[in-house]
C-alpha cells in the first residue's frame, strides 16, 4: 500500500472514529471501571462479533450490555436462561388467529438489536442452539417462513463460573462461535467506593442516546477498511498454527498438553478484532501490538486442554500468553 493511501486511509478513520470516545463517555456514567469490558464490547459491536462474559455475579455484566444498546438507541432484549425454557420462548412461534382464521407469527425477543443471553449455560443444548442458529445464520424460521434479523445484531452470552449444579456447558462448537470470550474481575477498592456511592445516591446515573443503528453499520464497513499488511497476516496464522502444532513453534513442553487447537475461525476473528481495536485507537492500520492485545479474549475458548495439562494447573491463558511470547512478533 502506498503511502499516501494510508495516510488518507489515517485521517478518514480519525473522523470516522470520533464517536467512541463519546460512547466510551457515556459508557463510563454509568460502568465504573472495567475499561477492558467495555472496549470489548465496542470490538464486538465494531467487528460484528458476539460475545461470551464470564464472571462471578455483580460485575455490572447486564448494566454494561444495556447501557450501550441504550446509547445506540437500539432494541434491547434480555433472555434469563433457565432449565426449563423452550426455543419457542426464544425465537417466537406460530399462534391460531381466530378473528383472522389463520396462524400468525408472534416473534419472540430473539428479534431485538442487542440480546442478551443471561446465564446461558442455565438453559439445556435445544434451547442454546437455537439461540446460536440465529447468531451464526442472522436469521429465524417460523412454520415455513423465515426472517432475516435485524442489524446490527449482537448478542452477549454470559456465564457464571462458580456455580456448576444444574448448568449445561456450552459445547466446544458452539463456544467457537463467539468472537470474544471476555473474564471479568473484581474491581479495584477505589473503583469499589465509587459503586458503593453510586448506588445510595438519591438518583442513579442513566446514558443518552448519541448514535443511531445506520452509525454502527457505517462504521463496520470503515472497521474492514483498516489496513492489514501481510506481514501481519503471517502473525495471525503464526499464532494460530502454535495451538496447533506447538513442536513447530519450540513450544515442546504443551505437546502432551493440548488436546486441539484453535480453530480458522481464530484466525478471522484475530483479523477482525486487530482492525476494530485499531480503529478504537483512532488508527488506519494494524500493528503487532493490537494483534496481541486481542489475543487472550479471541484465543481462550479455543483451545482445548489434556488432564495432564489440568493436573499440573496449566490453564489456557498460559498457553496464549506462552504463545505471545514464543512467536517471532514481525
Amino acid at each position: 500500500m502506498i503511502q499516501t493511501d494510508i495516510k488518507e486511509l489515517n485521517e478518514r478513520i480519525q473522523k470516522e472514529s470520533a464517536f467512541v470516545d463519546i460512547v466510551n463517555l457515556e459508557m463510563h456514567k454509568v460502568i465504573v471501571g472495567q475499561k477492558h469490558m467495555v472496549e470489548r464490547l465496542l470490538i464486538g459491536l465494531l467487528a460484528n462479533g458476539h460475545i461470551l462474559l464470564e464472571g462471578v455475579p455483580g460485575l455490572a455484566k447486564t448494566l454494561a450490555i444495556k447501557s450501550l444498546a441504550h446509547t445506540i438507541d437500539a432494541g434491547f432484549a434480555r433472555i434469563q436462561f433457565t432449565p426449563d425454557l423452550l426455543p419457542a420462548d426464544l425465537l417466537g412461534t406460530m399462534i391460531y388467529s381466530q378473528k383472522k382464521e389463520e396462524f400468525v407469527v408472534r416473534k419472540g425477543p430473539v428479534f431485538s438489536n442487542f440480546i442478551l443471553a443471561d446465564e446461558i449455560n442455565r438453559s439445556p443444548a435445544k434451547v442454546q442452539s437455537a439461540l446460536l442458529e440465529a447468531m451464526q445464520e442472522r436469521q429465524v424460521t417460523l412454520g415455513d417462513q423465515t426472517y432475516p434479523l435485524e442489524e446490527p445484531f449482537l448478542v452477549l452470552a454470559t456465564q457464571n463460573p462458580i456455580e456448576q449444579e444444574g448448568t449445561y456447558p456450552l459445547p466446544e462448537a458452539q463456544v467457537d462461535r463467539f468472537m470474544l470470550k471476555v473474564v471479568i474481575d473484581y474491581p479495584k477498592k477505589e473503583e469499589e467506593k465509587m459503586i458503593l456511592r453510586q448506588n445510595i445516591a438519591s438518583t442513579f446515573p442513566q446514558t443518552n442516546p448519541t448514535l443511531k443503528k445506520e452509525d454502527i453499520l457505517k462504521a463496520r464497513e470503515v472497521v474492514r477498511d483498516v489496513y492489514l499488511d501481510e506481514k501481519i497476516e503471517n502473525y495471525i496464522t503464526d499464532i494460530v498454527f502454535a495451538s496447533r502444532y506447538p513442536n513447530q513453534y519450540k513450544l515442546t513442553r504443551f505437546e502432551g498438553l493440548i488436546s486441539y487447537g484453535a480453530s480458522p475461525r481464530a484466525s478471522i476473528y484475530l483479523a477482525l478484532a486487530s482492525k476494530a481495536f485499531a480503529f478504537i485507537r483512532r488508527r488506519g492500520y494494524v500493528i503487532p501490538e493490537d494483534v496481541r492485545a486481542v489475543a487472550h479474549d479471541v484465543m481462550r475458548h479455543r483451545i482445548g486442554l489434556t488432564y495432564e495439562a489440568e493436573a499440573e494447573n496449566i490453564s489456557t491463558e498460559d498457553i496464549v500468553s506462552e504463545i505471545l511470547n514464543t512467536v517471532e512478533v514481525p
